[in-house]
């Protein structure tokens, strides 16, 4: 909501559109995630939100015709989030994967699959695409759950989880930029956007930031509760604007709020050079 309040003035001077495709649920549909059970309903793949998003033309073609639907693509910024579930949950937590891929090897599966669905929403008239990167993975309250060994008394980060976002992180900013150079001639704007570092000086000075807890979610316990885990019926502190987490995987309204600002003065730049 404030995304849209806040880039909104300088989208309407311009008089783009914003299209959220956010994918934080996972690049894939593992129908083995439903052993571990909790990030197994609700997750819709790659196939399926494409389809959707072709709906969603279709629904705009019959409304406004073809060619200013194409202009509607054309001129809207998609916001892309991919591939923390990938790590998180089809990699580290089932073993699946790791019989299959060596973590470099995975970093480079998932960022195959990723510019898959980029060039995919290119071919569907997308033409400025913004692809975030991985948070600090190691300092999610699931994480610190399931590998920590002592997660009721050691709740601090797993550097060498985070340390996997960061490789992942700068693998996927190259090939994002070698996708922009290839396209830029087609009019094509593909921005990288550092979600990793914000996040990590909220947790790591959280503070400074007005939080008081930084290691479990709002929703139920906070150990290990996301998706349906969290429902009408789960119990939710109080003040969610005290926790950097609202469940064990994804930030606060408060937290991307300030992810938000800290992003502001990029995503300015962005949108002064289209």
């Amino acid at each position: 909501m404030f995304i849209h309040g806040l880039v909104g003035s300088r989208m309407r001077q311009r008089k783009l559109k914003l299209i959220n495709t956010i994918l934080n649920q996972s690049l894939f549909n593992d129908k083995k995630m439903a052993s571990f059970g909790i990030l197994s309903k609700n997750v819709i793949d790659i196939p399926t939100q494409l389809e959707h998003f072709r709906e969603y033309k279709r629904k705009v073609e019959s409304k406004i015709g073809k060619q200013n639907m194409e202009k509607h693509i054309k001129e809207a910024i998609f916001c892309v989030s991919a591939g923390t579930n990938d790590f998180v949950i089809n990699y580290f937590t089932i073993p699946t994967r790791r019989k299959s891929f060596t973590i470099e090897a995975y970093q480079q599966f998932v960022t195959y699959n990723l510019k898959q669905f980029i060039q995919d929403l290119w071919h569907e008239g997308a033409r400025i695409i913004t692809v975030a990167g991985l948070p600090p993975i190691g300092c999610l309250p699931i994480v610190i759950t399931v590998f920590s060994g002592e997660p009721l008394i050691n709740r601090r980060c797993i550097d060498r989880f985070s340390t996997v976002a960061i490789n992942y992180n700068f693998y996927l900013q190259k090939e994002l930029d070698l996708m922009q150079k290839s396209l830029a001639h087609l009019g094509s704007k593909i921005f990288y956007l550092d979600v990793y570092n914000p996040v990590y000086e909220i947790i790591l000075d959280h503070r400074k930031f007005g939080f008081e807890e930084v290691n479990r979610g709002c929703c139920g316990i906070g150990y290990l509760e996301a998706s349906v885990l969290c429902n009408p019926k789960s119990y939710v502190c109080p003040n969610t604007s005290a926790y950097v987490f609202f469940d064990s995987i994804h930030p606060s309204e408060k937290t991307y709020f300030i992810l938000f600002k800290a992003l502001r003065p990029i995503i300015d730049s962005f949108l002064g050079s289209l």
